[in-house]
């Protein structure tokens, strides 16, 4: 009888001991900011239901108090703090009369990343940050896209990609390189190989896709120049805006004023630069030159938003820092003046025309394009080594990207939770 007692005191004991919540908290006490993402996104994945307390100690997570999920916290360096039934009703009732929101994480979206099958000779932030919170991710490129496949997947990152077809608009200073004709010739058996007669158009339709997926409620978010060129590929359609040192044919006459901006998502009535040895596609992009930037970091700040109103962009600024140190790239800033109307600015270097981050939807999806490299090397160059994110794993720029992968897994029309 003594051994039953025992044996019932231990297994009330234990499930008393996880019968609480686990709070992982995202401001400044947090050890490891990105490992906590990817904490979050594996309770996901094991069908547990999570919270996300937006505005609350920076955007902490609500999980269930499991001897796996402690465990999994401990393995990834992820601070977290056990609270019971009273600790929550405190933070429920804070939540409730300031500027905070819960939003139930239900799913972990499925994740494609667009990226060459071979390497370029430059990392991509995002999937640094997948891969070292252990995000599971499926790589695809062009012939997936064509044939389909963005399907599959709830949320969509695009690489550095030129979906102009000017393969980065390297021409001036890396034509003459064994990596630059390696990639044109690839890109370019590509093309044929899909039916296409020239890059550019091989690009132009891949883009559609990407439209066509986000219109049926795709999650889609890039960085850098895949941004612009992206919108610039799809306001140009059939025109041929590509330097004729580049794909061996001339630009169409007046191509600028033959451009349609209904076409595009975030930008319009933006000027192309058509010259082959400028290294900039648009004036969608700020010049770092003429603003000065180039030997002069700067910083952007993030707008806050209400949490009970507008919960979607709340998510998307989810940070421990209002302002964040800026990062130069092909696509450095977005310039205010070629924004659309109805685009959501999320983050901006104030009293400038610099645009850091913005959000909008189309039809039934949204998009979310965030300019510049690397949040942690301020000019990250063609050959710089991959930035090790275990020496900023507290990074509140990475934590913009990983704010992205966890907002399609909030219950749809998050407004209404």
């Amino acid at each position: 009888m003594k051994r039953i007692y025992t044996l019932l005191f231990i297994i009330l004991f234990s499930l008393n001991l996880y019968a609480d919540k686990i709070l992982v908290p995202m401001d400044n006490t947090q050890t490891d900011h990105l490992h906590a993402y990817g904490l979050v996104y594996w309770t996901l994945t094991l069908g547990q239901k999570s919270e996300w307390l937006l505005n609350y100690k920076d955007g902490s997570f609500i999980l269930d108090n499991t001897k796996e999920v402690a465990e999994k916290a401990n393995l990834m360096g992820v601070s977290t703090i056990t609270v019971n039934d009273a600790d929550l009703t405190r933070i429920y009732q804070e939540i409730e009369e300031n500027n905070m929101k819960r939003i139930f994480l239900n799913k972990a979206p499925k994740i494609a990343v667009y990226a060459p099958p071979f390497s370029d000779p430059w990392d991509d932030a995002v999937r640094l940050a997948l891969e070292y919170a252990d995000v599971p991710y499926t790589r695809l490129w062009d012939k997936e896209v064509l044939l389909g496949d963005l399907e599959k997947y709830d949320w969509l990152h695009l690489h550095h990609e030129d979906f102009t077809g000017q393969y980065g608009k390297f021409y001036s200073s890396f034509r003459n390189m064994d990596w630059y004709k390696k990639k044109v010739a690839k890109f370019r058996q590509v093309a044929r190989l899909l039916g296409y007669t020239s890059v550019p158009r091989e690009k132009r339709a891949v883009a559609k896709m990407i439209q066509d997926y986000v219109s049926k409620g795709g999650f889609l978010f890039a960085m850098c120049s895949a941004t612009d060129t992206l919108d610039i590929a799809l306001a140009s359609d059939e025109l041929d805006i590509v330097p004729e040192e580049i794909d061996g044919t001339g630009i169409t006459p007046n191509a600028q004023e033959k451009l349609d901006f209904n076409r595009t998502f975030a930008f319009t009535d933006f000027k192309l630069v058509f010259d082959p040895y400028v290294y900039e596609f648009s004036d969608i992009d700020i010049n770092i030159m003429t603003e000065g930037l180039y030997n002069q970091p700067d910083t952007f700040s993030l707008f806050e938003f209400s949490a009970k109103i507008d919960p979607v962009p709340t998510m998307l600024v989810q940070s421990h820092k209002n302002v964040i140190k800026g990062f130069l790239g092909q696509t450095t800033a977005y310039n205010r003046k070629v924004i659309k109307e109805g685009i959501t600015i999320l983050a901006e270097t104030p009293n400038t025309v610099r645009v850091k981050y913005i959000h909008g939807e189309f039809n039934k999806g949204t998009f979310t394009f965030l300019a510049g490299h690397d949040p942690e090397d301020y000019r990250h160059l063609v050959g710089d080594p991959p930035t090790d994110l275990s020496l900023h794993k507290n990074s509140a720029g990475f934590r913009l990207i990983l704010n992205n992968i966890l907002y399609p897994a909030a219950k749809k029309n998050p407004q209404k939770t």
